[in-house]
């Protein structure tokens, strides 16, 4: 019989039961919640089974050590804003460049910056938990879809779409990193989204064939 897959990083168990599934939501909620509420430092596994209304011992059935806990906070939040992603994606197939990339660059920012607190706080124990991996991982979900999308674009192409997505997600995450680094990220949300914006229109405008550049050439649009 074969074995079931591990899950990924350091979780030992499977949630395969519906209440198991419940018990790892609460986990990783009060994770969540002890992480905002104390920093990382005062952040422990008995807190965590306090906050989440477990005993130690329940939780260590899924994670094994506080690297582990923070590991999956991260990953289940990268993958979220990699889900809106991929269903942005798949609402403007075929839709012009310039359309495109407002809404994934909209999407992307309202996504990062949804819980500001929250994605502040993760941020900032990326490097400790080895979270490398896991935004390498959420990053080629999220440009792998938006290749295959402007793939689709109704203008002709003048450059290969894998670059466009990587020099786009390039712009969006150093755009999202500079907010988050800030002290009051949520002051200089709306100016950054304009300013994306304008960025992103402007490079995509150099994506399509010189044809189709002279026959339309709208405005920026930083609605």
């Amino acid at each position: 019989m074969p074995r079931a897959a591990p899950l990924p990083l350091n979780a030992r168990k499977t949630p395969v039961q519906a209440r198991s599934a419940l018990t790892v939501d609460a986990i990783l909620q009060a994770t969540i919640q002890v992480l905002l509420a104390s920093g990382k430092d005062r952040l422990t596994t008995t807190r965590v089974a306090e906050r989440a209304g477990v005993s130690v011992g329940t939780l260590y059935q899924y994670f094994p050590n506080k690297r582990a806990l923070l590991q999956a906070v991260l990953k289940r939040h990268l993958d979220g804003i990699a889900l809106d992603m991929e269903q942005a994606c798949a609402r403007h197939r075929s839709n012009g460049l310039l359309e495109m990339g407002r809404a994934l660059a909209a999407t992307y920012l309202d996504a990062k910056m949804r819980d500001i607190r929250t994605s502040s706080a993760l941020y900032a124990v990326s490097s400790d938990v080895d979270g490398a991996a896991i935004h390498k991982a959420a990053s080629a979900r999220m440009q792998g879809a938006a290749a295959a999308l402007f793939a689709t674009a109704k203008e002709g192409l003048a450059k290969d779409p894998d670059l466009i997505a990587t020099i786009l997600f390039s712009v969006l995450n150093g755009a999202a990193r500079k907010a988050l680094e800030d002290k009051s990220p949520s002051r200089q949300l709306e100016s950054l989204r304009v300013e994306v914006l304008v960025l992103v229109q402007a490079y995509l405008r150099t994506c399509t064939s010189p044809l189709r550049r002279r026959q339309a050439s709208p405005a920026v649009d930083s609605r």
